[in-house]
């Protein structure tokens, strides 16, 4: 995508934009003024037309006669009405019963009016970009010149041009041009500001795209949409180099853990093989250790994999939580007091705090959180389950080092690699990250908290709510 492409386009669609919405106000506004100076034109001529009739009464046009007038008035006689009145424009017809005017009027007018002005009433109207005006003069009468049309009224008639608002066309015109210049140049540095930026981030997610991960968008928009879009694609980035260094370190580490017990296994082997084992018993011993490891190994890794494509299903069942974490820290217990660790138990004095929850994966995560502490604690590990509110807490405290601010938000990763030294060997590494896949699928909240004292000490903690009941399929994972 090209920046100067996008910026034409923009500015384009822009000024376009403004074109089109000043020419349907302009006309529009050319509409409305038309009717306006028509109608104000109607309502002038109507006046024009009374004040054409009131004069032709005061000099007597319109009088009631009792014989037969001769003809229509001369043109004299109209000449000295149109002058009294200011009119230059006004002519004098006889209008009949049934809407006949002698003399003919030059204009059509509809019948119906000209009925209605021989009852004496004014009417006007428009006819072909022009407005007119008939008003009643005087009473009725007969005329000798036209004795078919039987008893007549006079009337003044009036038609005016309205030619509408010629000057103000013009003036729209340069206005709107005007209008559009100014449009064209703010369009123009709007569209840089926004094409500039976007051509750069479509630049950098298709380096992204093609594995370039240390591409960053370094333009910085002023809008605050587009900053945040950049923002957005940098954050991006920044997660996909670290979940590709996260992969690579998952493998690595995987491949150590599998090498290690591998390369005893096969040791062993070949020494019980070749006659060369001084204690064959023992070796097998070995074997039979490490080929455990490497089944811990992989089902941790099936586990793990089930649970973050979420293809497995809970059963929740009721299940008393203090009976539950009683039975595992009594499972952990002779291999902690093995190594010299003392676990400590901390359970109401016979209270009972049920949930719905699966009772094997519950299991599961307790064991986990209990290996963690085994690893790490130095002399002690202290487990507890209390009532909190609506929910139950369960914690998992160890007094081994505590764990770096920096590394705190990555402890739930696979393999992650921490600045804390662990005290002893245990498990595969992927404890916690299944302790954090279950919980998250049993809508258990899970919190760590280090250092506990003296910069020392880490405690896990599951905010367990009573009223989960879900069942059947573990639903998809949000996004």
């Amino acid at each position: 995508m090209r920046a100067g492409s996008l910026r034409s386009r923009l500015t384009l669609s822009m000024v376009g934009v403004v074109a089109g919405a000043l020419l349907l106000a302009g006309a529009g506004t050319l509409f409305v003024a038309k009717r306006s100076d028509a109608a104000l034109a109607r309502r002038n001529l109507a006046a024009e037309a009374r004040s054409f009739g009131h004069v032709a009464g005061r000099i007597g046009l319109g009088a009631p006669v009792t014989g037969r007038l001769a003809a229509v008035p001369h043109s004299r006689l109209l000449a000295l009405v149109r002058a009294a009145a200011r009119l230059e424009d006004a002519r004098l017809v006889a209008v009949a019963q049934d809407g006949a005017t002698q003399p003919a009027l030059p204009f059509a007018v509809p019948g119906g009016q000209l009925a209605t002005v021989w009852k004496g009433r004014p009417v006007s109207g428009f006819l072909d970009g022009s407005v007119y005006a008939v008003q009643p003069v005087g009473h009725y009468r007969r005329l000798g010149a036209y004795p078919s049309l039987g008893r007549v009224r006079m009337a003044a008639v009036l038609k005016r041009s309205t030619a509408g608002p010629s000057l103000g066309v013009g003036y729209l015109l340069a206005v709107s041009g005007a209008v559009l210049l100014l449009a064209a140049a703010v369009a123009a540095r709007l569209s840089g500001g926004i094409a500039g930026p976007l051509v750069h981030a479509e630049s950098t997610t298709r380096r992204i795209a093609a594995g370039d991960l240390a591409a960053r968008v370094s333009v910085r928009p002023a809008y605050p949409e587009l900053a945040s879009l950049t923002d957005s694609i940098n954050v991006m980035a920044e997660n996909l180099a670290r979940a590709r260094g996260l992969e690579r370190q998952f493998l690595l580490s995987v491949s150590h853990d599998l090498r290690t017990p591998l390369t005893s296994v096969r040791g062993y082997a070949e020494a019980i093989a070749d006659g060369t084992a001084n204690d064959p018993s023992r070796a097998a011993e070995v074997i039979s250790s490490e080929a455990r490891r490497l089944e811990r190994l992989v089902a941790d890794l099936l586990d793990l994999a089930r649970l973050s494509a979420r293809r497995f299903s809970l059963h929740p069942a009721p299940l008393d939580l203090a009976q539950v974490v009683t039975d595992a820290a009594d499972a952990f217990r002779p291999a902690m007091a093995e190594v010299g660790v003392e676990l400590h138990l901390h359970v109401p004095e016979g209270s009972s705090m049920w949930a719905l929850l699966d009772s094997d994966r519950m299991a599961q995560v307790l064991a986990n959180l209990l290996e963690n502490a085994f690893k790490f604690a130095r002399t002690r590990a202290d487990v507890a389950v209390a009532p909190d509110g609506g929910d139950v807490v369960v914690s998992v405290t160890d007094d081994g080092p505590g764990i770096a601010q920096e590394d705190l938000p990555h402890v739930f990763e696979r393999l992650y690699t921490s600045s804390r030294r662990a005290a002893r060997q245990s498990g595969t590494g992927l404890g916690l990250a299944i302790v954090s896949e279950l919980s998250a699928a049993m809508r258990i909240g899970v919190r760590v908290v280090s250092p506990v004292n003296d910069g020392c000490g880490t405690t896990i903690l599951l905010r367990i709510p009573r009223a989960f009941s879900g069942t059947g399929p573990v639903p998809e994972k949000p996004g």
